[in-house]
This record gives C-alpha cells, structure tokens and sequence, in this order.
C-alpha cells in the first residue's frame, strides 16, 4: 500500500533541518499556489467577459498595488517551488559535483533573470 509522506518520516530522512524546511515549503506553497492560481484563473476569465480582457483593463487592474503583491506573489512561489523541484532532479541526475555546481549556477542564473524580469514588468505598469 501507498502512503503519503508524513512529517515524522521526512523529519527522520532529513540530513540536515534545511531539507525539512525545503519539504515544509513544497507542501505550504504547492497547496497556496492552488488558491493563488484558481483564483487569478477565476478573476481574469470568468468574472470578465472576453470583450472585457484588454489590456487597458490589465493595466487598470495592476494600478492597485494588492493586484501587484498578489501576482508577484504567484511568481515568487511558483519560481521557488519550481527551483525547489528541480533542485532535487539535478542533485538526483547530476553526479559529478563540478558538472552539478555548473548546473546548478547556470539555472539559478536563469531563474533570477526571470525573477527580475517578471518583478520590473509586474511593477513598472503605473
């Protein structure tokens, strides 16, 4: 039979408390970005009609800094889930500690280019 992962026995596989803080986030932030997501799902298709999505009416929404803080929210806990996830695939996959530096540094490289980039688009809209 298959169970589901409980605290007690990831806290007794963590090497270091690291690894359990890491596996707290996937679960508080996997189960946040459900609600986050469905909801700006819901608010940008469903409560707006199609002729309604323009993007004045975007630009108009992201005026209100909680739209801002709540979109930005989407990006920063999906970017670190995401890390988070691929982290575990890279140290899994990857064996060669010079080849998994590298990997690991050009990654998140590009995941803090995406983060900077979303972040200045996100709040440069007035």
């Amino acid at each position: 039979m298959i169970r589901a992962k409980a605290l007690s026995d990831a806290r007794a596989q963590a090497q270091k408390s690291s690894e359990l803080n890491w596996w707290i986030f996937m679960r508080i932030s996997g189960l946040l970005l459900v609600f986050l997501v469905l909801g700006h799902i819901y608010m940008t298709f469903v409560q707006v009609s199609e002729g309604d999505a323009t993007y004045d009416a975007v630009v108009s929404k992201l005026a209100n800094p909680a739209w801002k803080f709540y979109d930005w929210l989407i990006l920063v806990l999906a970017l670190l889930h995401g890390v988070n996830g691929a982290r575990y695939s890279i140290e899994d996959y990857v064996r060669s500690r010079p080849n998994r530096f590298w990997v690991k540094g050009i990654f998140l490289t590009v995941v803090g280019v995406i983060l900077t980039l979303g972040t200045v688009g996100l709040f440069s809209i007035h």
